[in-house]
């Protein structure tokens, strides 16, 4: 990918000195930012929109890895190419920086921009396997449910991600997934409104079914 720098700086409420002279991206629904087996030469900042990362097999199934949020730090590998591709799920805008900088940047600065985010996406992958070790699919989804409010201030929980986007990500089935929220929901656990917002009624009940 080429990537022509503006002229002038941008800033972000996250490492905003690190991100200066970034260049801000802007992406539709479905677009891929960065796709798997690509070069990673670039790390990426999301400014707004949600993304969700994703791997296909040799064998064409898809792996989910995470959802991202408005702050979240994409991009980052151990390895010179992209393990997963990541797509906006809405319309989207990131802050893109090349991994190497320039001398536009303070390399000290932006090697401990790339420590943090690599620090927080071990963190990720850490939650992820054990959300993917919950003994049951009820488990796994109660905990799906509380890991998304936590990202909310509000009551109401928006789900930007769809059912096979969860079934994806904890190693389930579509046909799960929707049992499992309508057993949530008709146990007076979590409530819907329409398919794709929620609110939690119960949060003990659930925790407690989430095994947390």
């Amino acid at each position: 990918m080429t990537l022509a720098l503006p002229q002038g700086p941008v800033s972000s409420p996250h490492h905003a000195d690190a991100w200066q002279g970034a260049a801000r991206l802007k992406f539709r629904r479905g677009a891929e930012i960065y796709v798997q087996d690509e070069d990673a030469d670039l790390i990426y900042q999301l400014v707004e929109g949600v993304v969700r990362t994703s791997r296909l097999s040799a064998d064409g199934r898809r792996q989910v890895g995470d959802f991202y949020y408005p702050g979240d730090i994409i991009g980052i590998e151990m390895d010179a190419v992209h393990r997963f591709s990541a797509e906006a799920l809405g319309d989207c805008e990131v802050l893109a920086l090349r991994r190497a900088g320039s001398a536009a940047y303070d390399a000290g600065q932006l090697d401990r921009l790339i420590w943090q985010a690599t620090a927080a996406e071990l963190h990720r992958a850490q939650s992820h396997m054990l959300l993917l070790g919950q003994t049951t699919a009820c488990e796994k989804v109660a905990r799906f449910l509380i890991d998304i409010a936590a990202r909310f201030r509000g009551e109401t929980v928006a789900l930007p991600m769809g059912r096979q986007d969860m079934a994806d990500y904890l190693g389930l089935t579509m046909e799960t997934i929707s049992r499992m929220l309508g057993r949530l929901q008709s146990d007076g656990l979590v409530e819907f409104i329409g398919a794709r917002t929620y609110r939690i009624r119960r949060l003990g009940a659930l925790s407690e079914m989430a095994g947390a």
